[in-house]
């Protein structure tokens, strides 16, 4: 068992990022080839400075990136739908982050690469200081009755 768990985190510490063909400035994360992502794969990125804060307080994190500048959570694809995610924090589509090139520093113990995306919004609005708020962008918020 040992073995089987030392083999897999080395296999995904050489998971290196890759250039997204004819998207300049973009390399799609990489993800460890035992972990099925059937639901497709979005990343949520937010500043460095919230990594460690955010990983520590999260139930279960999946896979998650990093470099100087920024931590990219692995979520299912759609994850933004209905959810204002903060200003300082970045949702990309397939994965595919802008910049330089992310390394693989968590790896779940799971067989799925995502962490939890609602659980990753609270802890995200709570850490940058912003209410969660359930409703899409440009769509009405809904107003208590008087």
């Amino acid at each position: 068992m040992l073995r089987h768990t030392l083999a897999h985190l080395l296999g995904a510490r050489r998971s290196r990022s890759v250039a997204e063909p004819g998207v300049p400035g973009r390399v799609r994360l990489p993800l460890p080839p035992a972990l099925s992502a059937s639901l497709g794969c979005d990343a949520v990125g937010v500043p460095a400075r919230y990594g460690f804060r955010l990983m520590s307080h999260l139930p279960r994190a999946g896979c998650v990136f990093a470099d100087a500048d920024q931590w990219w959570w692995i979520v299912p694809s759609g994850s933004d739908l209905d959810l204002d995610w903060p200003e300082q924090v970045s949702y990309v589509t397939g994965a595919c982050v802008p910049g330089g090139r992310p390394r693989l520093i968590h790896v779940p113990d799971s067989r799925t690469p995502y962490t939890p995306p609602i659980p990753l919004y609270l802890m995200v609005c709570q850490v940058t200081g912003v209410a969660p708020s359930w409703a899409a962008p440009g769509r009405p918020k809904a107003v208590p009755a008087p």
